[in-house]
């Protein structure tokens, strides 16, 4: 007789970490990204941007924090996925997973900017010598931390696309989250293939941006919040 209680239990443990790392990194991201780099790096403005890096080291610092949760979550959330829909169809649900860990090694990269901006900030002989060198350089990373993460994000929505498409496939996921999830990986190719490649269609990527808000943030969360909850297993 064969034994499935191990599997079983094996998919429910990687549906509860991609759920819980999805909450988890949601609200890190709502803080680091929607409060606190919002509310430090203004855009065009260098002067402004390194006086309030330097004026809030803590909240720059819990930013970064932020930053690291999000990285580790990620690649929590790739091996849950994987294992939850590895039954339905393993070679799509591998290449998901590995889509999403170069995006996470990509993140991880961009976020190396952030870091090199606290040890410049921390350079205060830089400040007193040449104040625009400092604001110059401060401007690079940051925008470098934008330009990798966008790049990123593009490799995320194959990502989203392999999962939705694997999902889609499913008997017990529901079509509406399939749906979310293609939806949502459309978006972010669209829109961070044209704010990387195609800067002077900002116009355009801020549109989409703006059409794709919902299903690039209910598709995921949507479908990490049914794992959390859902009893039923796709064995």
């Amino acid at each position: 007789m064969l034994n499935t209680s191990a599997p079983r239990t094996n998919q429910r443990s990687a549906a509860l970490t991609a759920g819980l790392s999805l909450i988890l990194m949601t609200a890190a991201a709502i803080f680091a990204y929607g409060f606190a780099h919002g509310k430090l790096v203004i855009a065009g403005n260098a002067a402004l941007t390194v006086h309030n890096l330097s004026t809030s080291r803590l909240l720059f610092t819990a930013e970064l924090l932020g930053w690291v949760i999000i990285l580790i979550c990620d690649i929590l959330v790739a091996w849950g996925f994987y294992l939850y829909l590895k039954p339905i169809h393993q070679p799509l649900s591998l290449l998901g997973a590995w889509l999403r860990l170069i995006y996470s090694s990509i993140l991880g990269a961009a976020i190396m900017n952030l870091f090199m901006v606290q040890l410049l900030l921390n350079r205060s002989d830089l400040l007193l010598q040449d104040s625009r060198l400092l604001e110059a350089d401060v401007m690079l990373h940051l925008q470098a931390f934008e330009t990798f993460w966008s790049v990123g994000l593009i490799m995320f929505g194959g990502h989203l696309l392999l999962v939705g498409l694997v999902a889609l496939r499913s008997k017990i996921i529901p079509k509406g989250i399939s749906l979310l999830l293609l939806l949502a990986a459309v978006g972010y190719m669209l829109v961070h293939l044209l704010h990387a490649f195609l800067p002077e269609l900002d116009e355009v990527s801020k549109m989409l941006n703006l059409v794709f808000t919902l299903p690039m943030i209910a598709g995921e969360l949507g479908f990490g919040l049914w794992l959390l909850f859902t009893k039923k297993q796709v064995l």
